[in-house]
């Protein structure tokens, strides 16, 4: 028979779906304390509680009979490996965490200069003003000017000074930013 004609189920489709590293070959995974711990949070959430419903629920359905039409059962076979690639992921990421405290620069001679956990207000040529904070790949979040060490915006800013002006390249075009204020401070998590 052709394999175009036979049926694959969803667990042959979500078991070949692995996360990946997004970090740069041979790169660290800098991490702040709030980072790491929201993710160490997520992993103890989803190790002491939603993996042991889900598996009372998959043992539950199980016990109904026929397995192949039951909803919960199918359902809840899906969330485990979802849970449990997850698990996996994030298990991958603590262990190669590098964690990096912003306030340990505060006291450093050089802190007016950019390095990973500064928080920089910068003009763009525009005249436009917006604050960023440097972060682990893990923490992104772009409504809180949270930008990845790995951005085009962090590289261009890293080891910048205050009154500093460097230039961002983008795959949109070129653009001048100076550096306004350099502080290193405690930064929300959530």
């Amino acid at each position: 028979m052709s394999k175009a004609f036979t049926r694959e189920t969803d667990a042959d489709l979500d078991d070949e779906v692995e996360e990946t590293l997004p970090l740069p070959a041979g790169s660290r995974n800098y991490m702040t304390p709030g980072g790491f711990a929201r993710l160490k949070n997520e992993l103890n959430h989803l190790v002491e509680k939603e993996r042991p419903e889900t598996v009372a629920i998959v043992s539950w359905a199980a016990g109904n009979g026929d397995r192949s039409e039951n909803g919960d059962y199918i359902y809840g076979k899906k969330r485990l490996r979802e849970i449990d690639r997850r698990i996996r992921f994030l298990v991958r990421r603590l262990d190669t965490a590098e964690v990096v405290d912003p306030l340990a620069r505060r006291d450093v001679d050089d802190s007016d200069r950019i390095f990973f956990g500064a928080t920089a207000k910068v003009r763009d040529s525009r005249g436009e003003e917006r604050v960023v904070s440097i972060v682990g790949i893990d923490e992104i979040d772009t409504a809180r000017g949270y930008i990845s060490w790995v951005s085009p915006m962090a590289k261009a800013l890293i080891k910048a000074r205050e009154g500093d002006v460097v230039i961002l390249k983008t795959p949109g075009g070129v653009e001048d930013l100076e550096i306004l204020e350099v502080r290193y401070q405690p930064l929300a998590t959530g």
